[in-house]
């Protein structure tokens, strides 16, 4: 049963942000499937979760600056999470699903495959949830705003795309389940650029190392290289690339 007059609590409001971060901007209507099963988790109807969404969306800054504006209405509670999820990610992406998960009857813990996770000795069941619940969070909400297209290629092949860190997730975990620190590539673009074959520069443009000359003449190597330097990538509908975390690539990843 929903009850539409109360306030939105802290817990609603973080599942409402989950959801604005794994839905396409343009896919965030109250016929959304995703929206359908979560609203009556949380005692609302869909089109009061859509509508909470679209006031998470004003916040957003990148959509402003592109021109791009969420409802108008919003409260202080919905400043207040969005500042929490872009100061702590890892800590509010765990938190938001294990809310819905408890919300939904589970237990996010004990749902959680970890047995094929290589973490050092010791480390507990609770903290190899956490690692994967976010891996998947970060997948998610890369996948989303990418609109399931290779930033690159446009190859939009669920199966052959990754949602690829910019620093890896073993070098800063702060920056391990941020959203900005992603890239939707395809397998073989995803391989280039954790071994510093292509990067991103801070203007969007992709880069290639002077190493992929000595794979010349290929026309293999033409086309799925060579032909992209100096283009721009596809920008993300929203948490578009830190360029900070771009410039760490370039600078520490990138063979030039």
């Amino acid at each position: 049963m929903t009850d539409e007059r109360r306030s939105w609590s802290r817990d609603e409001t973080i599942v409402a942000f989950n959801l604005y971060c794994k839905i396409p901007f343009k896919a965030t209507t109250r016929r959304n499937p995703l929206i359908i099963e979560v609203a009556p988790v949380i005692g609302r109807t869909p089109s009061a979760l859509a509508m909470k969404i679209g006031n998470l969306a004003r916040l957003d800054p990148e959509l402003r600056e592109r021109g791009i504006s969420g409802l108008v209405n919003g409260s202080k509670l919905d400043e207040e999470i969005w500042n929490e999820f872009n100061e702590n990610w890892d800590e509010l992406a765990f938190e938001s699903e294990r809310i819905l998960a408890e919300l939904q009857g589970r237990n996010i813990v004990e749902d959680v495959a970890v047995e094929e996770l290589i973490l050092p000795k010791g480390t507990t069941k609770q903290v190899m949830a956490k690692t994967r619940v976010n891996q998947a969070f970060f997948r998610s909400t890369v996948l989303s705003a990418y609109d399931g297209k290779c930033c690159v290629t446009g190859l939009s092949v669920p199966q052959l795309l990754v949602a690829s860190h910019i620093i890896p997730w073993s070098i800063n975990e702060e920056a391990r389940t941020d959203p900005r620190n992603g890239l939707l590539l395809n397998s073989i673009h995803d391989k280039a650029f954790d071994t510093g074959l292509i990067t991103i520069t801070t203007d969007y443009e992709i880069k290639i190392s002077d190493y992929i000359s000595n794979f010349l003449p290929s026309d293999i190597v033409k086309e799925w290289f060579v032909d992209y330097a100096g283009k721009k990538i596809t920008l993300p509908q929203k948490f578009l690339p830190s360029k900070e975390y771009l410039k760490w690539h370039n600078e520490n990843v990138f063979k030039a």
